[in-house]
């Protein structure tokens, strides 16, 4: 048997027996299936995210339930014929076992992530983002002043090696 989850979307405009009615149906259908259920839980009435047979809201029910996989679509054949139910959806739920049951590559790499998001902190906030940053603008700096560096050396050999500004020969040009 496997555990499953329905999530069902009822008409809004359904009165409460009604709606309880077509809810029983439902779970009457995975019980004579062989099922067993373990939670139904109504949400109440919800806004849709778009418009479902003129309808702007739905009743939404969370069933939870163990069955075969063979009685699935069974049930769901069940649930497309019904007018009540405007949408249904059914999941399987996987029960995630212990560590020691993962594959020995994942453990590892599941132990890193840890350890990284708790020394990173949030997003752009870390020392690490800084260093980098800093040390990225250093090396950019450095080349665009190494640049200006040869330009200025070019210019004072043009200007006959006095080693001065080219802003101090305009002056005394002008003066």
């Amino acid at each position: 048997m496997r555990r499953y989850e329905l999530m069902l979307l009822l008409r809004p405009d359904l009165e409460d027996d009604k709606l309880q009615a077509a809810v029983e149906k439902v779970t009457r259908a995975i019980v004579n299936a062989g099922g067993s259920l373990s939670k139904v839980s109504p949400w109440g009435k919800r806004r849709l995210a778009y418009e479902i047979g003129n309808h702007r809201e739905a009743s939404y029910f969370l069933i939870h339930f163990d069955i075969e996989p063979a009685q699935i679509r069974e049930i769901e054949r069940g649930m497309l014929i019904s007018e009540e139910i405007m949408r249904h959806l059914v999941t399987v739920l996987e029960e995630r076992g212990p560590a020691e049951e993962l594959a020995p590559a994942a453990t590892p790499r599941a132990a890193a992530d840890e350890a990284g998001a708790s020394a990173d902190g949030d997003e752009g906030e870390g020392e690490d983002d800084t260093s980098d940053d800093t040390s990225e603008d250093t090396s950019e700096d450095t080349s665009e002043d190494t640049s200006e560096d040869e330009a200025d050396e070019a210019e004072a050999a043009d200007d006959g090696g006095s080693g001065e500004e080219p802003a101090a020969d305009e002056e005394r040009a002008e003066g």
